[in-house]
């Protein structure tokens, strides 16, 4: 079973606390959409990872933001990796990173979509954010903030805290559940493809979990490419 899809509706602003919970078939279609394009897009997550340079970075945390308003699968409008211990920045989650290349690639005045800054804003309520991990608060919080229509992650906090990873123990379902005065309605989709996303943020902290997918373990107890 490919892990279950937690649906969450949030219905606009003033609706006080007014939160509707479905738990939907790992196959069932969400916003008209079918499971088969949410695994191809969590897919997309994972493969910018290993084009990153390793097929088991350490931080393995990416997001790409889609437009599903597109026929089929919907396009790809930009994507983003943890990048702190690459600029020393401690904010620049996957997600984070991607907010900033979307806010880019909208504005830039050379390219697809020469927005104006004001139209960059309104266009976010038409995209959908896909990050193979839950978000910690900061980046929900960002991701609300953005007003993204959608919101689908792979692994939860609970599994990333029960591998080693630290983290600040406020799940995405409770910053959505705060967000009611906000005035953008979004939908938050969990454990989506979590036996694709975990095997990449489980074995970190875990020297007897095995490596992702083309990964061996080293003489340093890490995971890097094998040589098979």
């Amino acid at each position: 079973m490919l892990g279950a899809i937690i649906a969450t509706l949030f219905l606009g602003a003033f609706a006080f606390a007014d939160v509707r919970t479905t738990l939907a078939r790992p196959d069932a279609a969400i916003n008209s959409i079918p499971f088969s394009t949410r695994a191809f897009w969590m897919r997309q997550v994972n493969a910018i990872l290993v084009q990153s340079g390793s097929p088991c970075p350490f931080s393995a945390f990416a997001s790409v933001i889609v437009n599903h308003t597109a026929p089929g699968l919907g396009t790809l409008v930009c994507t983003g990796v943890n990048s702190n211990r690459q600029t020393g920045d401690p904010t620049l989650h996957g997600e984070i990173a991607a907010i900033q290349n979307c806010s880019k690639v909208l504005t830039d005045p050379a390219g697809e979509f020469r927005f104006t800054p004001t139209q960059a804003l309104n266009a976010f309520s038409q995209l959908s954010l896909y990050t193979n991990a839950e978000s910690c608060s900061m980046c929900a919080s960002a991701i609300r903030w953005s007003s993204f229509r959608e919101y689908i992650f792979g692994t939860s906090i609970e599994t990333l805290i029960t591998a080693g990873w630290g983290q600040i123990r406020i799940s995405s379902f409770e910053v959505f559940q705060q967000s009611f005065e906000l005035p953008s309605p979004a939908r938050l989709l969990g454990n989506v493809l979590t036996n694709e996303t975990d095997p990449l943020l489980t074995w970190q902290f875990n020297p007897d979990a095995p490596c992702p997918s083309g990964c061996a373990r080293t003489r340093t107890g890490s995971c890097g490419p094998s040589l098979v």
